[in-house]
This record gives C-alpha cells, structure tokens and sequence, in this order.
C-alpha cells in the first residue's frame, strides 16, 4: 500500500487546490453549494493527476533508473510492475470521472475540462516535455485548466486578470524548479531530463526575473482594476501585494541561494516563512473581501 501511495503521490494534490481559487477571488467562501462543488473537482483533479503521475514514472522508467533520487520511485525501483501500474492508472481515471457525476448541470464542461487536461499531460509524458519553454508553459496552463474547471463547477466567471496571474506564477514555479535540474546537470554532468540541456543558468535566472516581475505587476494591476474593487466594495487589496512580492522575493531566495527549488510542494508544507506568507496574504485577503 505504501509504494502505492508514493506512485500515486497524494501530497502532491496540494497543487489541485487551485480550483478553489474563483471561490476566493469570486467571494463564494460562504456558499455550501460552492464548496461542495469545489471539493468534488479537487478530488476529481486529485485522482486525474495521480493517473498521470503513473503514466509519466512508466514512460521516464529509464530515466528514472538513472537518476539518483528518482530511482527510489516505485516502478524504477522495481517495487511496482509496469502492469500493476497501468491497472492503478485506470482506476484513477475512472474514480476521476465518477465523482463528477455528482455535480449538477455543470459537471458535463468539468468532465471536459478534466479530459482536456488528461489528454495534454498524457502528450506531455509522451512527447511535449521533451522541448524547452513549451514545457513549462505546458505545465502552466495545467493550472489554469484547474481554475477553469473551479470556475465552471461552481458557476463563477473568470477575471481575465485571475487567468493571467495563475498562468503567470504557475510559469515562474515551473522555471524555478527547472533551474534544479540545470544545478544537478552542472554538478553531474548529466542531464535529468532531455530538455535540460536546452536551459541554462543565465537564461533560467532571466526567466524567473521575469515571470516574477510581471505576476506582481498583474497582481497589482487586478487589485486597483475598477472591476475588481467595486465587486467587493472596497479599495484596500492592493495592500495584500505586499505579501505577494514578499513571497516571490522568498521563492527567489530559496531557489538562487539555497537551491531548493527542485519541488514546490515540499517548499510549502516545509518552509516556515513561505506558510506564514501565504496565511498572512490569505488572511488579509479574507478580511478585506469579508469584514471590511
């Protein structure tokens, strides 16, 4: 059970947490029937993933013999067989798309969106990873298929300023954890991945200035938009921007100084600094839509 778990990898479903974000922003924390619907998709988005996290371990199986941390992972370590793990791949695809049969109307564009999702990381696995920029962009727009599929469950419309922000720190994480593997290759003189060779430190630093800048200004720009503030009746969330640079400014650190960029989830149930940021950003958020 346990090697079943880590090929499934649960911890990673923190990622999925990103179709509660129309709730958020959409101010329908307080709505059970958002937050039913909410939980439903994640779970769904939960399973779907973990599919695809079979698929990749059984296509990179190779790969992975190679690699001196993911050679631990169960098919490469030889704890779970290729069949064994198809067979899991299956399940979670069909408890994926079962649970969406307990949404209303809505849960046939959910299991649209879910499928769609499904159909480009099964690409990515296969092909689409192997080209640099086009994966991490790939990856992106994963996340911002999980707010679509938010959105659509709980009937709340997407800002294009919202669509834009998760693209956009979903883009600077992903070039974040990339410059991991070109540390490795520099330190190795083997590439973990095929495309590493593609990046560089230079260019790698260049995109994570980048991506971050621009996601702050967009921040910025979707707190002080006319839309924004006369939908909650307030002019106060662009103070909520300073946790957001401190954040990105923490993220950088840790992945300029201390190398550990290498998976964003661990950084966010690990470090410290990071969780009291995102508590601090949501609390304010909180307060500001609800109180004041």
């Amino acid at each position: 059970m346990k090697k079943l778990l880590k090929l499934i990898r649960p911890h990673q479903w923190l990622k999925n947490g990103f179709v509660f974000i129309p709730m958020f922003f959409g101010g329908g924390l307080l709505n059970t029937d958002n937050i039913v619907h909410g939980i439903i998709t994640f779970f769904s988005f939960s399973f779907i993933a973990s599919s695809i996290y079979c698929f990749n371990d059984i296509i990179d199986v190779d790969d992975d013999r190679r690699h001196p941390i993911k050679c631990q992972r169960p098919i490469a370590s030889g704890a779970i067989g290729i069949t064994s793990a198809y067979v899991l791949m299956a399940v979670m695809v069909l408890l994926s798309f079962s649970l969406l049969l307990l949404l209303p109307s809505q849960g046939g564009k959910v299991a649209a969106v879910v499928l769609f999702y499904f159909v480009m990381n099964l690409t990515y696995c296969a092909k689409l990873k192997q080209y640099a920029i086009l994966d991490v962009c790939i990856i992106a727009f994963g996340f911002v298929l999980r707010i679509l599929a938010g959105g659509t469950a709980t009937g709340i419309m997407l800002s294009n300023w919202l669509v834009l922000m998760t693209f956009l720190l979903t883009l600077f994480l992903s070039f974040a954890k990339r410059r991991d593997d070109v540390v490795r290759m520099n330190e190795t003189g083997e590439a973990p991945r095929q495309n590493t060779i593609r990046y560089n430190l230079t260019f790698i630093n260049q995109a994570i200035t980048i991506t971050a800048s621009v996601t702050l200004v967009c921040y910025v720009m979707y707190t002080v938009s006319p839309d924004v503030t006369s939908r909650f009746n307030t002019q106060y969330l662009y103070l909520t921007s300073i946790f957001v640079l401190v954040g990105l400014l923490r993220y950088i650190q840790l992945t300029v100084v201390d190398k550990r960029s290498g998976d964003p989830t661990k950084i966010l149930m690990r470090d410290r600094f990071t969780q009291l940021i995102v508590v601090g950003w949501i609390s304010a958020f909180l307060v500001i839509i609800y109180l004041l």
